[in-house]
């Protein structure tokens, strides 16, 4: 009879995380930060995109109690939402 090695396991591979497609509104100012953090993790030999700069800002946000993050959000102006209208008489 011949014998054959038992196959080692395939590791098991994580479960796909579902990603969300979203859209948001914010300043020109502010959107030029983003800018300038990528410029800064890349000088740190990281390409970031803006979706990990924000989900990074996500992970800092969570990790504060409820007064320091209150703090946070009094010290982000609110901007309006939504889509300008139409200019009339194009």
């Amino acid at each position: 009879p011949t014998i054959t090695a038992a196959k080692p396991a395939a590791p098991a591979k994580p479960a796909k995380v579902k990603l969300v497609r979203d859209s948001f509104t914010m300043p020109s100012d502010e959107y030029a930060v983003l800018g300038q953090l990528k410029e800064r993790a890349l000088a740190g030999a990281h390409h970031a995109k803006k979706s990990e700069l924000l989900r990074a800002g996500i992970k800092l946000l969570s990790s504060l109690d409820n007064a320091a993050l209150l703090r946070a959000l009094t010290a982000v102006p609110a901007v309006k939402t939504g889509r300008p209208k139409a200019k009339k008489g194009d």
